[in-house]
């Protein structure tokens, strides 16, 4: 779990969005963090305390001067607590308090003890949003270290459409882990290809595979939270990345090759885990092939290029390069044997069996040993795989 003992002080301020909170504490619980709750006046106008409360299975504090909770857990004590805060909805008038340390209620008191990095996801109308006033802010705040997430365009509470929607939970949480990890990786460069590859046989049909690019994703994100460079290189249907990932579309296993030779040279690491067709028409058609009153037909297919093995034997190769082998029966024979063959430093085999899966595991294979990574989620398999990279000499 990503966020494994960490302390995450929630201020929720009062704006309709503030039932997504309830998402994103749910989110961080289910990756092993300890939250506690600050909410506003307003806030509690939207939502009640308890529903939080039932959430995180802490108390909710709302009132400055509630003399149990101060003596038992003030307000310098909370911000003491917390190895990081959150603020969402972060509201205009939320956020004019912070920028001009008004301490008129727990959550902006304690704001001003907080020595912990501190997150705001806001959310408002599109024109309070653009508001000089509430630029002028945000600038205050940046200056001051906080870090911004948000706000999202789209369709706004009041009707409008425009930029003023929270962002959502994932993305939140994507943004609060640099605050929190290591920058075990900063100065190096990575290179990540994921998802499947498409091949065209005429303007309307393709050929694919079951690949969603999940698991490409999630490392490239994680390696990002560490402080590496990251690139990915994403087939079609490859989820959202994190912000400071370098992301690069492409359609089919030619495509990804020459994206990939275009930026792995001297990258200290190369993922590849994208699951390239192995196979492309040898003819293709810009319309649509009709069928008309044919009863079968003879297609000739011609093999794509060898990515991981191209990558692994050019000039100034990067210095790790990583294969995964999706296989459905003898993983660590099969596994080895793409490790010898491509020329690459390692291999994950997994099971063909987890493409599309929540969980995920697998088998990392070296030149010294074999290691067990074993089941559970695809945001812990991937960050298992960074830590057994990390700890790969070639």
């Amino acid at each position: 779990m990503m966020l494994h003992n960490k302390r995450i002080l929630l201020g929720i301020g009062g704006g309709i969005a503030v039932y997504r909170v309830a998402e994103f504490v749910r989110l961080l619980i289910k990756q092993g963090a300890e939250v506690r709750c600050v909410m506003t006046r307003s806030a509690c106008e939207f939502v009640t305390p308890m529903t939080f409360e039932a959430l995180t299975g802490e108390t909710v504090h709302t009132d400055l001067f509630d003399l149990t909770s101060e003596r038992t857990m003030g307000h310098i004590q909370l911000a003491r607590w917390a190895d990081a805060i959150v603020i969402a909805p972060a509201t205009a008038g939320l956020l004019a308090r912070l920028a001009h340390g008004i301490a008129d209620d727990l959550l902006s008191t304690l704001m001003l003890v907080a020595e912990a990095p501190v997150l705001l996801a806001p959310a408002m109308n599109q024109s309070m949003w653009y508001a000089s006033a509430t630029q002028c802010n945000i600038a205050i705040l940046k200056q001051r270290g906080m870090r911004l997430v948000g706000p999202t365009t789209g369709e706004l509470a009041c009707g409008e459409t425009g930029a003023g929607r929270l962002s959502a939970p994932e993305f939140i949480l994507d943004a609060l882990l640099p605050l929190l990890t290591n920058h075990a990786l900063t100065g190096q460069r990575w290179v990540i290809n994921a998802g499947p590859t498409v091949e065209a046989w005429d303007g309307v049909r393709t050929l694919s595979n079951r690949a969603t690019g999940k698991l490409g994703a999630l490392l490239a994100g994680h390696a990002a939270e560490l402080g590496a460079q990251v690139t990915l290189i994403a087939g079609p249907g490859t989820p959202s990345t994190h912000p400071q990932v370098n992301r690069v579309n492409i359609e089919s296993a030619v495509e990804m090759l020459d994206a990939c030779l275009a930026v792995a040279k001297n990258a200290d690491v190369f993922i590849g885990t994208a699951a390239v067709s192995d196979f492309r028409f040898a003819e293709t058609c810009a319309g649509k092939i009709k069928r008309g009153n044919t009863q079968s037909m003879l297609v000739e297919l011609i093999a794509n290029p060898d990515i991981i093995a191209t990558i692994a034997r050019i000039h100034n190769r990067p210095a790790k390069v990583i294969a995964f082998a999706a296989e459905s029966e003898n993983h660590i024979e099969n596994g080895r044997a793409k490790l010898l063959g491509k020329g690459v430093d390692a291999v994950v085999a997994n099971d063909i069996a987890n493409m599309g899966a929540a969980a995920a595991s697998g088998w990392w294979i070296s030149r010294d040993h074999e290691i067990k990574l074993d089941t559970g989620s695809k945001q812990a398999f991937a960050a298992a795989i960074i830590d057994q990279i990390s700890k790969l000499d070639r």
